[in-house]
């Protein structure tokens, strides 16, 4: 049990030295060895799927090319990963171990949390309901799968990759409230060490709506502060007073060794008037409220800017190095670019990933208009997820029960070498299930299509409960190459329920399509983006909903797109470049379905290809290419 106490001695005189130490089921093997983090297993080649920064793509276009020098650091690009953090912080110790300088993390704090939401759609009118991707579901159940002690084990493991890749000098924050924030402290001093805690940090937040309780309303989260070291980065923050006070008036006296009263050549103690007050440890910090439309943007464990914005200006100075590996809406990484601070965040969530990218466009933007600089930042994509050690053992067994499972939903007929990379058939197709506990990635995509073309195939259905994000790109090479249909169907939770019997509908993921627009101004020939046709994938809508979405789908597609981008230059390999893009945002819920940026940069006359990205509500994505003639 996670609340177990393990009493030792280091010598034998009784009760001399006697330690404390938490104990989890995981913490050790069944032979009473410490279970090691398996750091070197973990790394793998992140890969840089998109690089974004519009403001200056578009002063290139344009002929700015002075002003974009000027409103733009390229000395260190950041980066936006999603992934599971664990695998994330493995792969990044080889270029950022020990360089760090502050970390900030809000981890999940409760087992019985929901994290469906409410999503705007269309003129913002009408909100739909968003489940948990079936990724962040599994993530979650391995989480809090045997309760308190994987939860435990998990971020044991995690604290001391954050361990790794912290400086000397450098400090981590951890957000948590009444829930684990004990268990988290005895963890943090083991990892860290108790004379490396530097303080416990109280957010009050008072504006908090109770509404009639039986006992003293909580309202205040924890925050620990821990340096890596000894020495470590800190300033004192202040703060305005509503009314200036009355003070004493303190200074060092050297002989003393200590602050002492102020005393005037009359011996009296000396006063002054101060509009200002040191920063405690108590945070009077309001909760984002639903109305705030400047900041919240609906995000369900969003935070304010105030409370990261203090932790980024005591702990670092200007272009010091900020991480976050549960990243949510993406706070730390807008106020550490607003502070002129570098970021790395991280998360398992597509649709935190896409607001996190779209709150940082939104910035960069800003801060180009108004003259500061900001940073470019790419997207990385890490395919795979990592479970816990106890859940890999129980699953070994299950990858072909699991096959046969969505199989038999699916209406496909088993082949006789399911252990082969082609499960079965479906019509003219061929199926392949994916793991029970993986990511459907490029790598993967490719040994099926090569597969299915060795076996005669014109078709092939590809079903995984989560798909590799920019997939569908890949889809379009490999249809093109091998003369292959590829569908991609995202495995419905539905299957998971007891004692089901009909088959849930497999939906394939979303279909888009797109043109060219051409036109001539000035003598130049211009090139725009149309788009023509959006089909959203609903694999995220609860299916009491599903039925009334399809046909709205299939009337108003287009509804559904909350950002869509465009590269008008795209080359196979590369990563997609932003060159431009709209999206909707709480204040502005318009949408263009026709670029106005008139791309005029091609080199010569001749084909090119544009890649079009569609990211919807449920923040799925989707890319296709489109070809220009020039």
């Amino acid at each position: 049990m996670a609340d177990k106490i393990r009493w030792g001695m280091d010598n034998p005189h009784p009760f001399s030295q006697m330690k404390t130490e938490l104990i989890w089921e995981g913490k050790y093997d069944e032979y009473g060895n410490r279970r090691a983090v398996d750091i070197a297993g973990c790394a793998m080649p992140l890969q840089r799927i998109e690089t974004v920064d519009e403001p200056a793509s578009r002063a290139y276009v344009q002929d700015k090319l002075f002003d974009t020098v000027k409103a733009h650091q390229d000395d260190f690009r950041n980066r936006l990963i999603w992934g599971d953090n664990k695998l994330v912080m493995a792969s990044l110790l080889k270029e950022f171990k020990g360089k760090i300088d502050l970390i900030y993390i809000d981890p999940p704090f409760d087992v019985g949390a929901d994290f469906t939401m409410n999503v705007p759609v269309g003129d913002g009118k009408e909100t739909l309901g968003k489940d948990q991707s079936v990724l962040e579901m599994v993530a979650y159940r391995d989480m809090w799968g045997r309760g308190t002690d994987s939860y435990l084990q998990m971020m044991f493991e995690r604290l001391l990759l954050m361990q790794e890749l912290l400086c000397e000098k450098g400090s981590i924050f951890i957000h948590c409230d009444w829930h684990v924030n004990f268990l988290l402290r005895s963890i943090l001093n083991e990892v860290f060490g108790k004379n490396r805690y530097r303080n416990e940090i109280v957010w009050y937040y008072y504006n908090k709506f109770q509404g009639n309780v039986g006992q003293f309303a909580a309202n205040h989260d924890i925050i620990y502060w821990y340096s890596k070291g000894n020495r470590f980065s800190f300033v004192p923050i202040k703060e305005i007073r509503e009314k200036p006070v009355k003070q004493l008036k303190r200074a060092w006296d050297k002989e003393k060794g200590k602050i002492v009263n102020v005393r005037g050549a009359d011996g009296k103690v000396e006063y002054i008037e101060s509009n200002e007050k040191t920063i405690d440890d108590v945070w009077r910090i309001s909760m984002l409220q639903p109305a705030d439309k400047k900041e919240n943007l609906g995000f369900i464990t969003q935070k304010p800017e105030t409370i990261v914005e203090r932790i980024i200006r005591a702990c670092t100075k200007k272009d010091d190095l900020i991480a976050d590996f549960f990243c949510g809406s993406g706070t730390t990484g807008a106020v550490a670019e607003k502070l002129g601070r570098r970021w790395i965040m991280a998360d398992l969530g597509r649709f935190a990933i896409h607001t996190s990218r779209k709150r940082l466009i939104q910035l960069q933007r800003t801060l180009h208009k108004k003259g500061k600089q900001y940073r470019s930042f790419d997207v990385y994509n890490l395919g795979r997820y990592e479970r816990q050690w106890w859940q890999k053992e129980r699953l070994e067994a299950a990858e072909q029960e699991h096959r046969r499972v969505v199989m038999d939903f699916y209406r496909a007929e088993h082949l006789s070498n399911a252990a082969g990379i082609l499960h079965g058939r479906k019509g003219p197709a061929f199926v392949h299930v994916d793991g029970i506990d993986s990511i459907f990635t490029r790598d993967e995509l490719r040994s099926v299509v090569k597969a299915a073309k060795e076996a005669g195939a014109k078709e092939v259905h590809c079903l995984a409960w989560e798909f590799e994000m920019d997939l569908r790109l890949i889809c379009h090479e490999l249809e093109a190459a091998h003369g292959i249909k590829i569908k991609l169907i995202p495995i419905p939770r539905e299957i998971m329920e007891k004692n089901r019997t009909s088959p849930p509908p497999f939906l394939e993921m979303a279909v888009l399509e797109a043109e060219p627009v051409y036109r001539t101004k000035g003598g130049k020939h211009m090139v725009d983006i149309k788009l023509t046709r959006f089909l959203p994938s609903l694999a995220e809508v609860p299916s009491k909903e599903l039925e009334a979405l399809k046909e709205r789908a299939m009337k108003s597609g287009f509804d559904f797109i909350d950002f869509w981008a465009v590269d008008f230059d795209w080359h196979k390999g590369k990563p997609f470049e932003h060159n431009w893009q709209d999206f909707r945002t709480r204040k502005d819920r318009t949408l263009k379905t026709v670029s106005n940026f008139g791309y005029d940069s091609y080199p010569k006359k001749g084909k090119y290809t544009a890649c079009v990205k569609v990211i919807d509500v449920f923040g799925c994505d989707t890319s296709i290419t489109v070809e220009v003639n020039i």
